[in-house]
Parts: C-alpha cells; structure tokens; sequence
C-alpha cells in the first residue's frame, strides 16, 4: 500500500508577520473603500529623494485599495530657494510668508510648474492616476485678501489670500475618472488678483467642500505635542497627543507654535465643517499614510468633533 508523501510547509516569521499586518488593514479597507482622503504635502517628506518616492507609492495604493485620494501641495523649500537665486527677500508673520507681486510670481511659477508636475511624475510611475492643478483652474479656489494680526496690530501679508469659496466640480470629475487630483495653492480673486494661499487651510478647506473622510497633514513633527516648547525646547521632553477633540484644541491655539498655527487651523475647520477625522502625521516617517490609515495603532495626532 502507497500514501502520498506528506508535504509540509513552514512559513517564514517574516511572511506570518506580512500576513497579519495584511489581516489588520481588512477593516480598514472594508471602512474607507470609496472614501475621499485629502492629504497635505509639505516639509521635509517634499524634499529627501526616498521620501517622495515612498509618499507616491503610499498614495498610488490608496488609489488601488479603493479610497479617493486628492494632494494638496505646499513648496515652501522650493519657493526659498528660487528666491534665493533671484535675491529676492522673504519673511514669515504668524507663520504666513508675506508675499509681495514680485514673490508671487515666483510662488506661482514654483508650485505650479515644478513641484506640482514633479508629483505628478511621481504618481504616474505607478499608473496614469495623476493630474495636476492649479486652485485657479475652473475657479477651484476664490480668495480674498488675508491679513493678520500680530501683538494685537493687523499686519499686511502683501498677496495672501484666505479661501472664500471652493468649486469642486473639476476636482470630482477626475476622482469619478479613477484620477488622483494634484493642487497647487493658488487661488484667483473676485478682484483678479492671484493670492498665494497657505497649503494647510486649502487642504482643509477642500477637504470641507468634498465631503471627505479624512484630512491628513504631513508635516516635519511627530504630532501636536502637550507641552510645547517643553524644558530646554526639545521636543523629546514633550509627550504627543494621539487624539484631541475640537473644542480642546480651539483653546489651545493661542498657545501654538507659529508653524503649527495653519495645520492645526486647518484641523479645526475641517472636522467641524463635517470631516469625520483629521489627521497631523510625521512625513519624515517613511510609510506614514499607511500606517495611519490601514494600522490599529496610527500615528500622529487624530482631531474629532467635539
């Protein structure tokens, strides 16, 4: 009498581990397939070759598990160091560049014909998702002047511009077509004016207008921390808060850094003009769309109504 020969197998702990990570993300899949997620793309994660090739694989398998992506990007390394190459001066008031004509030219130039087709670049290595804009394409955006106040005195901020109004239709019709939308930050006025408009408030104001499911904020910080500047200004003397509520982050505004003002202001807005959850993440940590999204853990800090 013959038997088959018994075939065993072992899995390699590595491979177990792969799978129980792929095992974690299916509620998560199962959650946010179809959603809407816009992300802001800023700081460092901009500028480290490895880092801008793993944010255009993280958002390309968005795109193929099922959710929406749109990019919001800022280009604040990229607009210094044009500037810097023209001998053009630029400050910062409430952690707002001031930007006069000749500065938004360059702001324009900048973010609309280098780095937003640099992401787009990125993203088409994975697929024909990617098509960049400018907020003045179809009247994305409208701003109007912004001004702010500092010590109690309102300072002009020269050619800023606070969104008054978001059409979304162009940006709806490329994420019904299987696109992934790529903006620039720029809006036109209602009285002709081009505005330079922070990323982090357009992110959140279009993640308002498309009824998202999440705002993510890549920034170049672990998170909102809970005692910031802590003893000797290190932020390792400082804990991360993972989740804050409206309400309690409203009263801790004031408090902020200038540089986290707008992120943490876009955080606001968003979750109160109906985003279920916003999210400030470290994108100098490689994957960190990915972890946040598809992980139990997250990482970061995660805002929620009040």
């Amino acid at each position: 009498m013959t038997t088959k020969p018994r075939i065993r197998t072992r899995a390699s702990a590595t491979a177990l581990r792969k799978a129980a990570t792929l095992i974690e993300a299916l509620p998560w899949l199962e959650e946010f397939h179809g959603t809407t997620v816009v992300i802001k793309y800023g700081g460092h994660a901009m500028i480290d070759d490895e880092l801008r090739l793993a944010f255009a694989r993280d958002v390309a398998f968005l795109r193929y598990a099922g959710l929406r992506p749109v990019v919001v990007h800022g280009g604040g390394p990229q607009i210094n160091a044009q500037l810097d190459r023209l001998g053009l001066e630029s400050t910062f008031t409430a952690g707002l560049r001031v930007t006069t004509p000749e500065t938004m030219d360059v702001v324009r130039m900048v973010l609309v014909g280098q780095v937003g087709p640099d992401v787009v670049g990125l993203l088409n290595q994975h697929g024909a998702f990617g098509v960049g804009m400018s907020g003045e394409d179809a009247r994305l955006f409208t701003a109007e002047r912004k001004s702010a106040v500092v010590d109690g005195r309102e300072v002009d901020l020269g050619m800023v511009g606070e969104i008054v109004d978001v059409d979304t239709g162009a940006v709806r019709s490329l994420l019904d077509d299987g696109r992934i939308p790529v903006i620039s930050s720029i809006a036109r006025g209602e009285d002709g004016e081009v505005y330079n408009v922070n990323a982090d408030t357009a992110a959140g104001a279009l993640a308002v207008a498309l009824q998202a499911g999440k705002l993510i904020v890549l920034t170049d910080v672990e998170g909102l921390y809970s005692d910031w500047p802590a003893d000797g200004g290190s932020a390792d003397a400082s804990e991360v808060i993972d989740q804050i509520t409206a309400h309690d982050l409203e009263k801790l505004l004031p408090d902020l850094s200038a540089g986290m003002v707008p992120k943490m202001e876009a955080c606001l807005r968003a979750v109160r003009g109906g985003v279920p959850r916003a999210h400030v993440l470290d994108g100098r940590v490689p994957h960190a769309l990915l972890l946040e999204v598809f992980t139990d853990e997250g990482i970061g800090t995660m805002v929620v109504p009040s």
